[in-house]
């Protein structure tokens, strides 16, 4: 008989943080292996919730680190920077080591279910698309009917509550994820220059080398630290802010506090699943 194999892939974001307890909490009888696919550019931030949430599942998260890091990548790429017209590293940092660690799983005839973080209020949006037969996706939330409110609610009777980067920041994944808004960028200058610094100089020497991209459209991050050019998009982040809390209906089961950067900007359906969930 074919043995079933489950797995969780946690991004050190809310939703995948909530599946993972809520499959716990209902689901206690199925062994889930959860695994995070450490790109080594990730906020310090995600690394400590991801041991939170350890403590709290009783269970270690397997950490896949790609056998090449972002620097061969990108060299490999000719100094390109990834984009979202090529996420070289999605495919390259998140999935290919995915791959690599369940085909072992596949070739010894074992069936895999991977749980997805697909909330019942987001469009269908699968995470990863298998041309293996015994690679099954499934999508509790959409299952169970399980919204953003009902994320953060899942959160916070856990007591684990929201990642520290929620104060500032939507996205999880990497420090200069290029689906950051330019708020993020300017945050992340304020909140881990050195960071920042990083990007910059990733950004320079893709230029030199002819790249069409830079991390934040249509500017580069030199152009962005302009103190005068910081205070408009603060300005600008503002008035987006205003706008999109008169949009919000009188709920109290929504409040302000659920108000983040996809509500303000509506980026959310461009994001990347696989690093954002």
């Amino acid at each position: 008989m074919s043995q079933t194999r489950h797995v969780l892939g946690l991004s050190g974001g809310r939703d995948s943080a909530a599946l993972a307890i809520f499959m716990r909490q209902r689901h206690p009888d199925i062994d889930i292996q959860y695994f995070f696919t450490d790109t080594g550019k990730e906020l310090p931030e995600v690394y400590k919730y991801l041991t939170q949430l350890e403590g709290y599942l009783g269970k270690p998260i397997s950490r896949l680190n790609p056998d090449r890091d972002f620097d061969f990548w990108l060299k490999s790429y000719k100094s390109y920077l990834p984009s979202a017209q090529s996420r070289w590293c999605t495919r390259q940092l998140k999935l290919r080591p995915f791959e690599t660690w369940v085909r072992d799983f596949l070739e010894a005839g074992e069936t895999v279910i991977s749980y997805v973080a697909i909330r019942s209020d987001e469009e269908y949006r699968e995470g990863y698309q298998s041309n293996k037969d015994k690679l099954l996706v499934r999508l509790p939330f959409k299952e169970a009917s399980i919204d953003k409110a009902g994320v953060i609610e899942i959160l916070e009777g856990s007591g684990l509550g929201l990642p520290d980067y929620y104060d500032w920041r939507t996205r999880s994944g990497c420090t200069f994820c290029f689906f950051q808004q330019k708020i993020e960028w300017v945050r992340l200058q304020e909140r881990h220059p050195e960071a920042f610094e990083e990007a910059k100089q990733y950004e320079k020497t893709a230029l030199e080398h002819g790249s069409p991209f830079t991390w934040s459209h249509g500017e580069s991050l030199v152009e962005l630290e302009q103190p005068e050019r910081q205070e408009q998009i603060k300005i600008e982040h503002e008035k987006r802010l205003q706008r999109a809390r008169k949009r919000l209906q009188a709920n109290p089961l929504r409040p302000d506090a659920m108000l983040d950067l996809d509500d303000v900007y509506g980026g959310a359906a461009k994001a990347c699943l696989t690093c954002h969930k």
